[in-house]
């Protein structure tokens, strides 16, 4: 065990050894919210990481709870103090801040927490003809919780709150969004999307979430964006409502679950504090899994789907994580009845189905599984971490039909040498794999019986991509602080021609400015510039240009100690 530094704060505890709680971890019983997946946390977060500390980190496997972030902090902090490593004191310090009201000064606990803890308005403008169709053509703006976007000036007004007393925990986010009106796709681009996806275009299905068939109204919605009332019982957090989830260790996307889609209502059961099975954990070390089970939304062939999702992530090693997860969409109006038996028949269910099967109300859902993986890579820990992203569609996992699988991988250099404030992330991704010629759509992220596949109210609810596409995506970030950062991202994006026809091509350029000042005020200001060719959609290439400037509050917590 590292000795502490003289000085050492009170607060700080002993550094514990990589997977081994301490007798306060076991005895905390306190809930806590989670953390959105859009807040400053998570790059400081990634960051530490890949500095090298953070060793109880799971990095596949988001939101975290405050506390889970608390434990990850308190469990790196004397290592971090002790080292002579300014920028990991600094994102420590803020964060440890961030979270003060979880460990009130002095030996009492915490009893409750409340108050606002954010308030924010974002405006937007739109020049030129975006795209806003992750299932066929592209996306302008991706991972955004499946809020409305179009051509013109666009506003989201939003605020949240949260409780916590003793075991339970409440968090609520609501939006008023606000989208101009637009012109949409043309009847006769929307009824070839719609055969593309084997859905008969007249009658019911004549207008779908996830083919944006025009004229499109304004849209003035006020939506919860995440709600949920949480209870921790050893080391879990079992929660009912609209939760974030992102499953994957890359930043661009997630191809098991991500928040470019609309949050889902679900029952969930989520291991927030990694566990340490006996024998097991010698071999694969602490372990971490999620559930949560819900409906979703803005499908019509068949409507109103369920959905279940399963992850389990070990770490080996305090360098190497992997994990496994797998997504059944079954059930629907007309197809398959929901019940118990059926959840537990699509649950268990490996074997391949005949025909017969799958059209029949016996269908056990459309079967998708994922694996991923991360390493901090050997001789330069502190700056490199590798990792890879991949899903399936029925198949055991993609490592048992590796050449089926599509994947998203990533290297990301917490710093540069002699530049040790700048860092680089470059992801690459597809979502078509060899083993055909062409699958004209027709395979990840799609289903024969549920064709709006994998989507939930018109937005893939995984990897943003989309199906049959190949594409890129780097940053490069100056930290000028832990709440101030310069960052330009570059996008390019194919899709192939055998899918849409002529194919789309979509590259983008984006520089983003956030900056924290009179400590509880945060400017997110961004400007994005995107080229895209999809000659079945508009002719000629096209060009759009966003600005956007978003003001966040975030007023002090209120703590009371026991």
């Amino acid at each position: 065990m590292i000795p502490p530094p003289s000085g050492t704060p009170p607060a700080y505890s002993a550094y514990e050894p990589y997977g081994k709680p301490g007798e306060e971890r076991k005895k905390d019983h306190d809930g806590s919210a989670y953390i959105s997946l859009d807040s400053w946390v998570y790059p400081e977060l990634s960051r530490l990481y890949s500095l090298g500390y953070l060793n109880t980190m799971f990095l596949a496997m988001r939101p975290y709870t405050r506390r889970s972030v608390l434990h990850m902090l308190e469990d790196s902090q004397q290592a971090i103090l002790n080292s002579k490593d300014d920028q990991a004191q600094d994102i420590l310090a803020r964060l440890l801040r961030e979270l003060q009201a979880e460990k009130p000064a002095g030996p009492s606990n915490r009893a409750l927490v409340y108050g606002v803890h954010q308030v924010y308005d974002r405006g937007m403008y739109i020049t030129g003809d975006p795209l806003r169709d992750s299932y066929h053509l592209g996306q302008t703006i991706v991972n955004d919780y499946g809020r409305p976007y179009q051509k013109g000036f666009n506003n989201i007004l939003g605020g949240s709150y949260l409780a916590e007393l003793g075991r339970f925990s409440f968090y609520a986010r609501a939006e008023y969004q606000h989208a101009p009106s637009a012109a949409g796709y043309t009847d006769t681009l929307a009824d070839a999307l719609s055969i593309l996806d084997q859905i008969d275009p007249s009658g019911p299905n004549h207008n779908q979430a996830t083919i944006p068939r025009g004229p499109i109204d304004a849209q003035n919605p006020f939506r919860i964006v995440e709600g949920s009332l949480s209870f921790h019982v050893a080391g879990h957090e079992i929660s009912g409502g609209k939760n974030d989830a992102w499953l994957g260790p890359a930043q661009g996307g997630a191809m098991a679950w991500s928040n470019n889609a609309e949050n889902i209502y679900s029952f969930r059961i989520n291991r927030v504090e990694p566990l340490n099975v006996p024998l097991l954990s010698r071999l694969v070390g602490p372990l971490r899994y999620d559930f949560f089970y819900g409906s979703l939304k803005g499908h019509t062939s068949p409507n109103h789907p369920y959905t279940h999702s399963e992850m389990f992530s070990f770490r080996p090693t305090s360098n190497f994580e992997f994990g496994f997860q797998r997504t059944i969409i079954f059930g629907g109006a007309g197809h398959s009845p929901v019940t118990v038996a059926k959840f537990f028949k699509s649950f268990f269910s490996t074997a391949d189905t005949t025909v017969d099967l799958k059209y029949s109300r016996d269908d056990p859902g459309a079967r998708f599984t994922a694996f991923n993986a991360s390493y901090r890579l050997p001789f330069v820990r502190k700056y490199a971490t590798f990792y890879v992203d991949s899903i399936a569609h029925d198949d055991v996992t993609p490592i048992s039909a590796p050449r089926r699988a599509s994947y998203r991988t990533g290297i990301y250099l917490s710093q540069i040498p002699h530049f040790n404030k700048w860092d680089l992330r470059v992801e690459a991704v597809s979502t078509d794999p060899g083993v055909s010629r062409s699958f004209g759509g027709q395979f990840n992220y799609f289903e024969t019986i549920q064709k709006q596949g994998y989507t939930n109210k018109g937005f893939i609810m995984g990897d943003w991509i989309g199906r049959e596409a190949k594409g890129g995506q780097a940053w490069l970030t100056y930290h000028a602080s832990p709440t101030e950062r310069y960052e330009l991202e570059y996008l390019d994006k194919k899709n192939a021609k055998d899918f849409i026809s002529q194919g789309t091509t979509q590259g983008s350029l984006k520089f983003t400015f956030v900056k924290r000042f009179a400590r509880d005020y945060e400017l997110n200001y961004w400007v994005q510039y995107e080229r895209w060719k999809a000659p079945i959609y508009l002719p000629a290439q096209r060009n759009d240009t966003t600005i956007a400037v978003q003001l966040n509050y975030y007023p002090k917590l209120h703590s009371w100690s026991r």
